[in-house]
């Protein structure tokens, strides 16, 4: 193993994933494991580590500034959900990670969720609340909103995306889910399957921070006879490339379906992903703004402790 990854010897793990978006995890009360970019990146490599497309420490919100900084107003988050990208960048949130550390902490008993309950989690994009669900678990993701709404509302874009394998370059629209978003609609899949997200497409003009970009098909018709939307997605993750899934860009590409499709549009939808299938429900938030509610199963494959290398 990478000899940034031996200096770490002794650290226990464990690896889990949610519809094929995978995490190394670690318990990590007191904020003592390293979380230095090369570490992390040796960890998640696919050949020379583990491998991941990210890297999360469960920490006790008390022992991190942030997680301090949410404990003044919502002190029911212990737990800090501290997350990097599977190249050692630090990012705000995952929604499929979010599910897959409850689960953890579940399973490690340091946390309990009770049928009907919620365990409030901390992340850099805020406190998230977990639920159980049918196939797992819902968070409610918060608020989403547009990074450049002018634009957005007036053409239902916002920026031009070169992704490889398409000859041109196809309009994208920009969404905050605590975390960048530039969702770009595809007309068939045969265009999904085509595309090359092994390189980052170019948005420009990028969100400030970089952003993830989805490549969406909406199903046809949009709306089946339950009344349900649905899509079929495919996402490169900033830091990290093309992955199985992604939680909030799910709820993106959602929202900017949403959008384009008009008022009569629904509030629920499953979203398709390699790895599996999200469901996506639109609801109204208690401070009277529109909220995000991911939902999807989480899976935990095994428990391992870092060796030395030698």
């Amino acid at each position: 193993m990478d000899a940034s990854v031996a200096g770490s010897s002794g650290l226990t793990f464990t690896k889990g994933h949610g519809t094929g978006n995978d995490f190394i995890l670690v318990l990590d009360p007191d904020g003592l494991a390293p979380t230095d970019g090369p570490f992390v990146a040796a960890l998640c490599d696919r050949h020379r580590g583990i491998g991941a497309d990210g890297y999360i420490r469960a920490v006790r919100s008390s022992s991190l500034p942030e997680g301090r900084a949410l404990l003044q107003t919502e002190p029911a988050a212990e737990w800090f959900m501290d997350y990097r990208n599977g190249d050692g960048s630090v990012s705000e949130m995952c929604g499929n990670g979010v599910r897959v550390f409850a689960h953890f902490l579940l399973q490690m008993s340091v946390a309990h969720l009770p049928e009907g309950g919620e365990l409030a989690i901390g992340t850099r994009a805020g406190v998230k609340r977990v639920a159980r669900s049918g196939d797992g678990y819902a968070v409610d993701m918060g608020p989403w909103e547009f990074i450049a709404p002018d634009a957005a509302v007036s053409r239902g874009m916002d920026s031009l995306v070169a992704v490889g394998g398409l000859d041109v370059d196809r309009p994208g629209l920009s969404i905050s889910m605590g975390n960048p978003h530039t969702v770009v609609a595809l007309a068939e899949y045969e265009e999904l399957g085509r595309t090359d997200l092994n390189r980052a497409p170019v948005v420009d003009p990028a969100p400030p921070l970089g952003t993830n970009v989805e490549l969406v098909v909406p199903s046809d018709p949009l709306v089946g006879d339950d009344g349900v939307g649905r899509l079929t997605m495919r996402v490169h993750e900033r830091g990290v490339g093309e992955t199985q899934s992604c939680g909030t860009g799910a709820c993106a590409a959602a929202a900017a379906t949403r959008f384009w499709a008009g008022p009569t549009a629904p509030a629920h939808w499953l979203v398709t992903v390699p790895g599996g299938v999200v469901g996506v429900t639109f609801f109204d938030g208690p401070e009277g703004r529109e909220h995000v509610q991911l939902s999807g199963p989480a899976v935990l494959v095994a428990h391992g402790t870092l060796l030395n290398g030698s």
